[in-house]
């Protein structure tokens, strides 16, 4: 059995993870999460942790949030990160800018998972086109949802009404386009 063990920068993503993997991951495919306690954790004991991972039979996915960072810098520190550790192979992805950009690129999946009436409508305002230039995501939702929005619980309440195939957050898109390139069609 394949294990996909995903290393992760914070328990919501955990959260949102377990509900969207069995949608993505071939039945032979065992999800194993690895929660740090925010980036800094998750980057100093990364080569550690996949370094000393004993199953030979494992693809691994690192995941953390840009925050106010540049993408490109963070990806990169990662891939660097991952090389010393000497296996492969590794999917790097980032939440642009954090992982609440995913939920801003499905709206109704927040209103269904929040119960809330009429939110999907908000998708349409500037400042919610681009899920993944949104400043603040976290804060952002906090605010729109009047307070429902919770990050671990929401996490768990959203997750199962987002759609893989329609989410306008790009950093979503490619998270979930990574781990079918890892698990093409043919092998579910």
């Amino acid at each position: 059995m394949t294990h996909f063990v995903c290393l992760l920068e914070e328990e919501s993503a955990k959260a949102l993870l377990a509900v969207v993997l069995p949608r993505i991951l071939p039945k032979a495919v065992a999800p194993f999460y690895i929660v740090f306690e925010g980036k800094q954790d998750l980057e100093k004991q990364l080569v550690r942790k996949i370094r000393n991972w004993q199953n030979p039979d494992s693809v691994f996915l690192v995941m953390r949030d840009q925050d106010s960072s540049v993408c490109t810098e963070v990806k990169e520190r990662l891939n660097r990160l991952c090389r010393e550790t000497g296996k492969h192979p590794i999917l790097v992805r980032i939440a642009c800018r954090e992982l609440e950009s995913f939920y801003f690129g499905d709206l109704s999946a927040v209103e269904k998972g929040l119960c809330i009436t009429n939110l999907s409508r908000s998708a349409v305002k500037a400042k919610y086109r681009v899920p993944d230039e949104i400043v603040n995501p976290s804060d952002e939702l906090e605010k729109l949802t009047c307070g429902k929005y919770q990050h671990i619980s929401g996490s768990r309440s959203i997750a199962p009404h987002l759609s893989l195939t329609r989410n306008t957050s790009k950093s979503f898109n490619a998270l979930v386009t990574g781990i079918q390139r890892f698990f093409p069609k043919e092998t579910q």
